[in-house]
């Protein structure tokens, strides 16, 4: 990339990230909460892409990450009073250890044995967190209600205050923002090859000197790390926990997202985030009475016309584009021009 396409990138990103800062002063409190789960989902669906499109680890058990780290850090707010913020470095320590202890397994399972394997963990710890014995921490059946954080100032933009639905959008944004930056330096380095050669040839890889147990046990562990933070920011966002909450249907949804964003794609968790947030919405209004009728249709109509995802289909653009302008710009006529 050279020097005038670097400025055009950063000019870029400063515009989209100042209509992301005044974005949320222009809609009503309920379009805020849909922003903020987006953005939750995209971290979630960014953790599960680690594993499954550039590791190559299908789970179906991510849905239980999510689940530990709503519980960590509802159960840190609601007993013990930490505050919200704090309660993501526990979230995602949690959950990286246990992705660790659930990657040793995954090291014999591969394929379809280590999707079933991820969806026990899917149907278990929603039942074990009715447990009676840790109810008291838990809630049972009933879940942990919590309070929304107030904003530490008083700001009105626009002639809308900063809410506590406003105020959650930055802080979540700020933690996206977090967790991209982490996943790209990881991804775009030495570690990222690592995982993509384990994914595409595991024995050539392995006879270079990569260590596969080890790096595909910290990938799982990393993967329910990113994973187990969206769970935590969710705890704050919607205020309520509950075992019913994440369902074995919560797994699937990630991994719909990743796939419709795009396999081994950072960017692609966004794609991916907004069809989980607002397809089922969209179908609803189509029809009431056959509404996930409605959402399948959509989902295999984006697979057939975007088998690669939003990221493929993106890149296939640019891929067209980018030869006829840089012919444009080699010719004679591109250069006069």
């Amino acid at each position: 990339m050279n020097a005038s396409n670097k400025k055009l990138v950063w000019i870029g990103g400063l515009v989209l990230l100042a209509v992301l800062c005044v974005l949320p002063f222009l809609v009503k409190n309920f379009r805020v909460f849909q922003f903020n789960m987006v953005m939750i989902y995209a971290i979630a669906i960014l953790g599960l892409n680690i594993l499954t499109g550039y590791n190559g680890q299908i789970s179906l058990g991510h849905g239980a990450f999510y689940a530990i780290g709503a519980y960590g850090a509802a159960i840190l707010m609601d007993g013990a009073g930490v505050p919200y913020w704090a309660t993501l470095p526990f979230a995602a320590v949690l959950c990286f250890v246990f992705g660790f202890l659930m990657g040793f397994p995954a090291l014999r399972l591969g394929g379809h044995y280590l999707a079933l394997a991820t969806f026990a963990l899917a149907l278990a710890v929603p039942q074990m967190l009715k447990y009676k014995k840790i109810e008291h921490w838990t809630g049972g059946v009933q879940g942990i209600v919590l309070s929304k954080p107030e904003p530490p100032f008083e700001l009105s933009i626009l002639g809308q205050p900063l809410s506590a639905d406003r105020w959650l959008y930055f802080y979540t944004l700020f933690v996206l923002l977090i967790m991209f930056l982490i996943a790209w330096r990881l991804l775009r380095g030495r570690v990222g090859r690592a995982l993509v050669a384990i994914r595409d040839h595991p024995i050539a890889a392995s006879a270079m000197g990569i260590n596969l147990p080890v790096f595909k046990s910290i990938t799982f562990g990393v993967s329910a790390a990113f994973t187990g933070v969206a769970g935590g920011l969710s705890a704050s966002v919607v205020a309520f926990v509950s075992p019913d909450s994440f369902t074995s249907f919560l797994s699937i949804t990630l991994l719909v997202g990743v796939v419709v964003g795009g396999l081994a794609s950072i960017p692609g968790a966004i794609a991916g985030a907004i069809f989980i947030q607002y397809v089922p919405n969209v179908a609803d209004e189509i029809s009431k009475s056959a509404p996930w009728a409605i959402y399948g249709t959509f989902l295999i109509l984006l697979m057939y016309l975007m088998p690669s995802g939003a990221a493929g289909l993106v890149s296939k653009i640019w891929s067209r584009l980018r030869p006829a302008s840089t012919s444009a710009t080699s010719s004679p006529e591109g250069k006069l021009s």
